[in-house]
């Protein structure tokens, strides 16, 4: 064997017993790394933490006052309904002459296609305080004049009373005929006493209504009316919505000519002391003298003070109020 293949076979021993040798190595430094390690530092221990979680259960959400409704005096009653879904002026038992049809709590009803719901028709009518009975005034007792002597008629002959008798006509029953009065007789009747002008009733102001379509959820049966009690707060917002009608509908005839068809809905608050604040428009589908009378009807509403205990129960800016006016052919 030549030197050089001796060479070759050493030299590819020596790289064999090298690979062998690292690989041993690399092995005993993964299994027994760990044994030569420094022992780790124990960790700083942290100072306790405690950590404060209220348990109590939260406080409710405050509840809104219910909706308004308008209760009309045929409908008012002295018990509370059990469901009392509305605030009013005076308590009334839901009623409706037809089947529950929807989910309003409302009666089902049929009527006209309108953006309100209104249980009945009716025209409206201002307030009047009536006029008073004037006092009747005793008639004077009629002059008495002294009547004429008779005059005496003169006797009539025989024969003629013969002939009448003779031949009698046909009896033929001729009209009574009232005489004439005489100049004194017509002077001695007194003129008849005036009579007197009939009293004008009072009356309370009355909105004007229009039975809409009513899908409602009311099974009992009566007379279309909603579940409402009456409280201060509905009174009091009666006698704002009396008020701010009857201003409307003087307006509205007065400008009549001038205000269009459609729709303005209003927002406004009313303070402790009843005066207006924040009014503004938030929509109107009619023209601008129809806006105009619906602003100028809630600028001149005037109301007592909020009483103390509906006070109490409003937010600090007062009571809220949203008012939708319509104006539409009839």
């Amino acid at each position: 064997m030549s030197e050089d293949k001796r060479y070759g076979r050493k030299l590819g021993y020596a790289i064999l017993i090298s690979i062998v040798l690292h690989l041993a190595v690399g092995f005993s430094l993964a299994a027994f790394g760990n044994v030569f390690a420094p022992p780790e530092l124990p960790e700083e221990e942290k100072p306790a933490e405690l950590t404060l979680m209220d348990l109590s259960p939260p406080p409710p959400p405050a509840e809104k006052n219910p909706q308004f409704v308008d209760v009309d005096k045929s409908k008012e009653t002295t018990e509370k309904p059990k469901e009392q879904t509305f605030e009013s002026n005076a308590n009334s038992i839901g009623g409706s002459e037809k089947a529950p049809s929807g989910d309003l709590p409302l009666p089902s009803q049929d009527g006209k296609d309108l953006p309100v719901r209104d249980l009945e028709t009716h025209d409206f009518s201002l307030a009047m305080q009536g006029s008073t009975p004037q006092p009747q005034q005793p008639s004077p007792p009629p002059e008495t004049k002294p009547s004429p002597p008779p005059v005496k008629s003169p006797t009539p002959d025989p024969e003629q009373l013969a002939m009448l008798k003779s031949t009698p006509p046909p009896p033929i029953k001729a009209p009574e005929e009232t005489p004439s009065p005489t100049p004194d007789s017509a002077a001695s009747v007194a003129p008849p006493a005036p009579r007197p002008k009939p009293e004008t009733p009072a009356s309370n102001y009355q909105a004007q209504r229009q039975q809409t379509r009513i899908a409602g959820s009311i099974s009992r049966q009566g007379p279309s009316s909603v579940n409402a009690v009456g409280t201060p707060l509905g009174r009091y917002q009666k006698q704002m919505y009396d008020a701010v009608g009857a201003r409307w509908y003087q307006h509205m005839e007065q400008r009549r000519d001038l205000v269009s068809i459609g729709t303005a809905r209003l927002t406004f608050s009313i303070d402790r002391s009843g005066r207006v604040t924040n009014l503004r428009v938030l929509e109107n589908s009619a023209n601008e003298a129809f806006a105009s009378v619906c602003l100028q009807s809630v600028q001149e509403l005037k109301l007592p003070p909020i009483p103390e205990d509906v006070a109490a129960t409003l937010p600090s800016e007062g009571l809220q109020a949203e008012l939708t006016f319509i104006s539409y052919a009839n």
